[in-house]
């Protein structure tokens, strides 16, 4: 499902399928931003059921999408190099987000939920059409094992 190449192009940026050679870089991006290393088990196809965007070889952004069973699909663990600067770099969030968006449209997904505390992604989806509940929520999980 997530497994096919896509290329979304836009000065220079590319997005394209998460590969087995990312997960370093993902691991790295995670460290940085002092958030806890993920388990592989706990993302979409195994690690690799997402986008990354790169401009050249630099992986500018990240992020997963979890398939469901019915006509809703999860975008989540949205990540970024955090040491990129680029005047790209919104742009880059914007074609991850519309490759997502993509990926969920060629699977038929009719809605796409996110959950996210950055106002930087938060402004991103708002650009993008979503709507942005402005009353708090929670995260809520429990683990079973």
């Amino acid at each position: 499902m997530l497994n096919h190449h896509i290329k979304l192009n836009k000065m220079e940026l590319k997005a394209r399928a998460l590969q087995e050679s990312d997960w370093e870089t993902l691991q790295e991006w995670w460290a940085k931003w002092e958030w806890p290393e993920m388990s592989r088990d706990l993302l979409p196809l195994n690690g690799l059921g997402g986008l990354i965007v790169c401009k050249g070889d630099i992986p500018i952004v990240a992020g997963f999408l979890y398939l469901t069973n019915s006509k809703v699909a999860q975008m989540e663990w949205i990540i970024s190099n955090k040491h990129y600067r680029g005047a790209d770099r919104k742009d880059a969030l914007e074609m991850l987000i519309l490759g997502l968006e993509e990926v969920a449209l060629s699977v038929d997904k009719n809605i796409i939920l996110s959950i996210g505390r950055n106002t930087g992604l938060i402004n991103m989806h708002k650009k993008l059409g979503y709507t942005v509940d402005e009353n708090a929520s929670y995260e809520i999980s429990k683990k079973l094992i």
